[in-house]
């Protein structure tokens, strides 16, 4: 339904490339380097500037881009219309995960959605929470899959799964599979997400709720994903708290190793986060749903009780 010049402007807008934009349309560049031409034309008005070494627009491009926005949009919702009042889900849904839930558990849950929605397009992202709200504000995406709080008025969040942080350590390590006070993690080098991150603030605030400060903490190192902190536990750099989902694998293969934190209660809500207001409807409301009543029985089993403490 969106009109194809319209729509390879709204992706050379969004990349600000010819050739990613060529990419992602799966056309050739000269392709949409005409199409654009064509559309400048009809505009009467260049739309991107190409001076100086980069594509920026220009104030016409700035003054088009949230009208091709709008057109998108009645787009996908005049065929989510049609498409419900025939009793079926379609059209598109544009997601966000926080990095655990996108890595870890996203798949199991856009493949369950898919089966029962064939005719909707998803395309998801992925990064911090704090990212993905930003997105949802912008309405770059329809829903986020979030940890931990939102901390903002604007957004509406509701859980659809709790998890579980676990203490890991190198599989040499003396706390490996042994109970540990809390007070000894004043010493341990400790590896911990960005600023941003909401794996971190539960850890942070879950320790500060036990009595351990934040200036007690020794991080050594902060790292900007799950995997790079499992990888740098492997080496031996420290020890670092993630969600069970994300140590299945080292767990199962022995290259890691869990510790117990006494009197530490590690959980948190993963939750669906959209803009404060009416609930979502269409595609997004139909994902919602989706999570709210069957999320949690398409996530794998634990790999092995260790894991699941």
């Amino acid at each position: 339904m969106e009109n194809f010049r319209l729509k390879v402007f709204r992706a050379v807008a969004r990349q600000l490339n010819f050739s990613r934009a060529a990419e992602e349309l799966l056309l050739t560049q000269p392709a949409v380097t005409q199409q654009i031409k064509a559309l400048e034309e009809e505009c009467g008005v260049p739309l991107f500037d190409r001076s100086g070494g980069h594509i920026t627009l220009t104030p016409g491009g700035q003054a088009l881009l949230p009208y091709v926005e709008q057109l998108k949009a009645l787009s996908d919702e005049a065929l989510t219309a049609v498409a419900n009042a025939a009793g079926r889900n379609a059209g598109s849904l544009a997601i966000g995960a926080s990095q655990t839930i996108g890595q870890y558990l996203l798949p199991n849950l856009v493949a369950g959605f898919l089966r029962d929605n064939p005719r909707v397009t998803l395309t998801a992202m992925s990064g911090n929470s704090d990212e993905m709200l930003e997105a949802l504000i912008a309405r770059r995406i329809q829903l986020a899959l979030i940890e931990g709080p939102a901390l903002r008025k604007d957004i509406h969040v509701e859980p659809f799964m709790e998890d579980h942080l676990v203490l890991v350590v190198p599989a040499s390590h003396e706390w490996a599979d042994n109970d540990v006070d809390i007070a000894m993690l004043k010493e341990a080098p400790l590896l911990m997400r960005e600023f941003g991150s909401g794996s971190r603030r539960v850890v942070e605030n879950a320790l500060t709720e036990a009595g351990l400060k934040r200036k007690e903490l020794h991080t050594t190192m902060e790292l900007d994903s799950t995997e790079g902190l499992l990888s740098a536990v492997e080496a031996g750099l420290g020890v670092t708290f993630v969600s069970r989902w994300a140590v299945r694998n080292q767990l199962a293969l022995g290259t890691l190793k869990l510790a117990r934190v006494r009197d530490l209660k590690l959980s948190r809500m993963f939750s669906i986060a959209y803009p404060a207001g009416p609930e979502p409807t269409a595609n997004a409301g139909a994902f919602r749903i989706f999570l709210l009543l069957r999320g949690t029985d398409l996530m794998p089993r634990s790999t092995g009780k260790k894991a699941q403490r």
